[in-house]
């Protein structure tokens, strides 16, 4: 590679440790040889000096200097082709072409299954990013993942149909302008029934997965809306969530925070996310039901998923009533 080059983190990428990217980026740069030309300097991000662990944001830009001969960037995931197939990966790809909720020229919003990551990782080999050549339906371009949801998190996921679409859909994420509705099975019933969760959120260092905790001294500011749509008495709870901020595993912590944990959320609620007995699901029950914004052609384009056996099953046993149809705007006012 010659001279310096300057890269825009694109929306696939975000939330991606430095190193992670110039690995995917660069997989023949050792980690030495990167951490020398961050001590020096001569990789900088937006202009300024960041170590390893910096967390990469949609539109950021890496400042990229002359590699020695033999280091040769890669393309991002976002547009990566992935050559091997297996039964799993077939299977998934079934699930997925019969999961599309909406479909046009600019985007695709697809139901994502819970328990699919969206991105690989370390022991993650099937992932939606992927998968993403086997939802082109025809189109030129490979479509872009323009936001995530958690591995066991089910729901709308919105899928840009190229460059420019999903460039146009990251900026309306990045200006608030689209409302992501959530639906969740909570132990215990939060009070006031309607409120706002305002909790800073800090990432844990370390290397057993992903792990987020409240910390209003350095963490960054996330903020919840909740409202309770039914309760089983004081035992468990219907909430709807709506962030106001998109920070990793905010509603999860927050919910455990106020003392409701998500039902089946061990991770953040321990034992007391499970509901005695066998009749309830030990999965997440947290799904992206609705998701409401401009649509980049024109209009407000609103989509909703339906809920997944496991939370259906679980409606019906602590008697609430499964709904049917889609989301209104309504639904939206938390």
């Amino acid at each position: 590679m010659s001279g310096v080059r300057t890269i825009t983190i694109a929306p696939a990428e975000a939330e991606l440790r430095l190193d992670r990217w110039f690995k995917r980026r660069f997989p023949m740069l050792a980690h030495g040889r990167l951490e020398k030309l961050l001590r020096t300097g001569q990789v900088r991000v937006d202009g300024h000096r960041v170590k390893a662990g910096h967390r990469l944001a949609a539109g950021e830009t890496v400042r990229v200097p002359p590699f020695e001969e033999g280091v040769r960037p890669s393309e991002p995931a976002a547009s990566r082709a992935t050559p091997r197939s297996s039964a799993a990966e077939t299977r998934m790809i079934e699930i997925l072409t019969r999961s599309v909720l909406h479909r046009d020229d600019w985007l695709i919003a697809i139901d994502k299954p819970a328990g699919l990551a969206v991105q690989g990782g370390t022991r993650t080999e099937l992932h939606l990013d992927g998968l993403l050549d086997a939802l082109r339906f025809g189109a030129s371009e490979r479509p872009r993942l323009v936001h995530r949801l958690d591995r066991d998190t089910s729901g709308v996921l919105l899928l840009g149909r190229s460059a420019r679409a999903a460039a146009a859909l990251a900026e309306i994420f990045r200006a608030k302008e689209a409302r992501k509705l959530y639906w969740a099975a909570v132990i215990g019933l939060p009070k006031p029934p309607t409120g706002k969760i305002d909790l800073a959120l800090a990432k844990l260092p370390g290397r057993a997965g992903e792990r987020i905790r409240p910390d209003e001294a350095e963490g960054r500011r996330a903020v919840t809306r909740y409202r309770v749509i039914d309760h089983a008495g004081a035992s468990a709870a219907w909430l709807a969530l709506m962030p106001v901020t998109g920070r990793t595993h905010q509603l999860r912590v927050h919910c455990a925070a106020i003392g409701t944990p998500i039902l089946g959320d061990g991770k953040y609620g321990g034992a007391g996310a499970f509901l005695p007995g066998r009749e309830v699901s030990r999965q997440l029950h947290l799904h992206a039901r609705a998701i409401e914004l401009p649509h980049p052609a024109g209009q407000i384009l609103r989509i909703s998923a339906p809920l997944p056996p496991h939370m259906v099953a679980t409606w019906k046993f602590l008697g609430f009533a499964v709904p049917k149809g889609p989301a209104r705007a309504a639904d939206f006012e938390v």
